[in-house]
């Protein structure tokens, strides 16, 4: 229509910054070339030959063929990267049992875990709905939860290889404990070196007594100066690492040892480092000295205490050593000093009073 100006077609267009970029290239050409050779009249056939092989060059990249990932061969990508990040992360398995209130505290604290790849809650109030809902309200997480309801409360729920473990480090930590985002790294570096054992932060041990009937005992930290010390036979999973397969390999023993931990609603770690010790012929775990655990059991309002608080805690401990001794045929726990730590070793790293 009257007032316009037609536009180009678009090979046109084309055509003219061609044109433009190869006159801009000339220009460049030229300053170079004088910068090399001097300032005077350069040869025709040298500044020729130079736009040639500009142009040549210019003509046979917008000939090549531009790359495409097919949607192949994006997800294969995709998938390797998951293989990687399953292959240097673990899971968290924490059961829990009316005690929401710290539930989703420490669900908030474990989401900025740098190597956490998943979190499986073990919901043992059974017949109460778990906080899913709630959690995924208070959302986004970078970390996913799953809540795995249960139909009966037993304490060896935890101990389950359930479908979702996709790692190979599992940590294993109890509802009511705290660990710190450098103890849980470090002490997942620790495991790395030695991932057919378990690495945590409890230490216990069993004491042979004249009798010959053992007996369940605590740990006291080695003294820095060598003149006193002690050692460990067990590292207790409400706080710690160890391979997956461990699951799997508890799910097959046999029944006596389901029906003791069941009998008792205790004694499933003992059981554990039963396994890990009769597996490798060593000791069944490396004890990592924490910087910073805590329990909350005090600050949760559900009034629920730990079964460790009951009054036969320790003498049932005791009986499940030697009900385990006895249906293994034999004692595999194997005794251990050493303790690694991230900052060396304090001289006030010891439970006994200073001297």
């Amino acid at each position: 229509g009257e007032g316009r100006v037609a536009r180009p077609a678009a090979h046109e267009l084309c055509r003219l910054r061609c044109e433009l970029r190869l006159w801009m290239w000339g220009r460049c050409v030229m300053r170079f070339t004088r910068r090399l050779f001097g300032s005077g009249t350069l040869p025709s056939y040298l500044v020729m030959a130079v736009l040639i092989v500009l142009i040549v060059g210019a003509v046979l990249t917008t000939l090549l063929p531009k790359v495409v990932e097919s949607g192949a061969t994006v997800v294969r990508r995709e998938q390797d990267d998951q293989k990687m990040d399953i292959h240097n992360s673990f899971t968290i398995i924490m059961q829990s049992y009316n005690r929401t209130d710290l539930l989703l505290k420490l669900l908030n604290h474990y989401q900025a875990i740098p190597s956490l790849h998943k979190i499986i809650v073990v919901w043992n109030s059974v017949g109460i709905k778990p906080p899913k809902d709630l959690w995924d309200s208070l959302g986004p997480h970078p970390i996913p939860v799953i809540f795995k309801e249960q139909t009966v409360n037993r304490m060896r729920n935890r101990l389950e290889p359930f479908p979702e473990l996709e790692t190979k480090a599992v940590l294993m930590v109890d509802d009511d404990i705290l660990i710190s985002a450098y103890d849980l790294d470090f002490a997942y570096s620790v495991w790395q070196q030695f991932p057919d054992q378990i690495v945590g932060f409890v230490p216990r041990k069993h004491v042979t007594t004249s009798s010959g009937i053992y007996s369940y005992g605590s740990f006291e930290l080695q003294n820095a100066a060598g003149r006193s010390g002690d050692h460990y036979s067990m590292v207790l999973i409400g706080a710690a690492f160890f391979h997956v397969a461990y699951l799997e390999k508890f799910k097959v023993q046999v029944p006596a040892v389901h029906t003791l931990i069941d009998k008792t609603q205790n004694c499933d770690d003992i059981a554990m480092n039963f396994i890990v010790a009769k597996y490798t012929g060593k000791s069944s775990g490396v004890f990592v000295k924490p910087v910073d655990m805590r329990n909350l059991e005090k600050d949760s309002n559900s009034g629920f205490n730990g079964m460790w608080h009951r009054a036969e805690h320790l003498l049932q401990r005791s009986w499940c050593l030697n009900q385990l001794a006895a249906i293994y045929g034999s004692m595999p726990l194997k005794y251990s000093n050493i303790m690694i730590s991230q900052f060396g070793f304090p001289n006030y790293a010891n439970h006994k009073t200073k001297s």
